[in-house]
């Protein structure tokens, strides 16, 4: 049973590693859900364990992130950077007093300097633990193309695609200071920053497939950088 919230305590082996998904509740323009990231998270974690193979548990995702940017948008629900590197602190010490290595696997972008400052502080007090990303190279920001084909791959029922409109198309490394100095909705007033034309369940079989496939070359690899991100093989740290 890879499940942690499903198992009875006697059913956990001694000393299993733990996948943390991470998520976030936050707007993802009119046609994806809330919980997109928490969804997207969840399920690299899961497949990751199966790839992984041996005694790899999969706890409850954490469903509220740092999602300050998005703060303009109705149904969206953040507890900040501080707040959620407590969480993610506490839940590493608890974690430690039976499981192996804690792995956060982390949907949401916004989490990614909380995810940062807690691995690195629980590396520091000699913890076994870390995070890895869901990111793909070339995807676009928020809510358009990447995010749609994946949602459409993962949870078909939960997309509006009859909603779907065309946000701001930059690239997120020019959007970011307007981003940070304004927020999402003052840049895109449709909370998409890219297009989700052409998306396809297809299209999202493959963006996962590639997510999952990094999680698991990172986990396996077993290195770290000071910040608690897992690398890839043959990285600098």
């Amino acid at each position: 049973m890879r499940d942690l919230a499903g198992a009875a305590w006697p059913e956990v082996r001694e000393r299993p590693p733990v996948l943390v998904p991470v998520g976030s509740t936050e707007q993802h323009g009119p046609h994806l859900p809330l919980n997109t990231d928490t969804v997207v998270a969840r399920a690299v974690a899961e497949r990751a364990a199966d790839a992984l193979g041996g005694p790899v548990l999969v706890a409850p995702a954490l469903a509220y992130g740092s999602s300050g940017e998005h703060a303009g948008f109705p149904g969206t629900v953040s507890i900040g950077r501080d707040a959620l590197e407590l969480v993610l602190v506490e839940t590493v010490r608890s974690l430690a007093l039976w499981a192996g290595r804690v792995v956060f696997v982390n949907g949401h972008g916004g989490n990614a300097a909380a995810l940062d400052a807690a691995a690195g502080r629980m590396r520091a007090e000699g913890h076994d633990a870390g995070w890895v990303g869901c990111g793909v190279p070339g995807g676009d920001a928020h809510a358009g193309l990447t995010e749609t084909s994946v949602m459409l791959h993962l949870a078909p029922e939960l997309v509006r695609p009859s909603r779907a409109v065309a946000g701001d198309t930059r690239p997120i490394a020019e959007l970011l200071p307007e981003l940070v100095a304004r927020g999402v909705r003052a840049v895109s007033p449709s909370g998409v920053l890219g297009d989700p034309a052409g998306a396809s369940a297809e299209r999202g079989r493959e963006i996962v497939d590639a997510m999952v496939a990094a999680v698991v070359r990172r986990i396996g690899a077993g290195r770290a950088d000071a910040r608690g991100r897992f690398l890839d093989p043959g990285a600098a740290t």
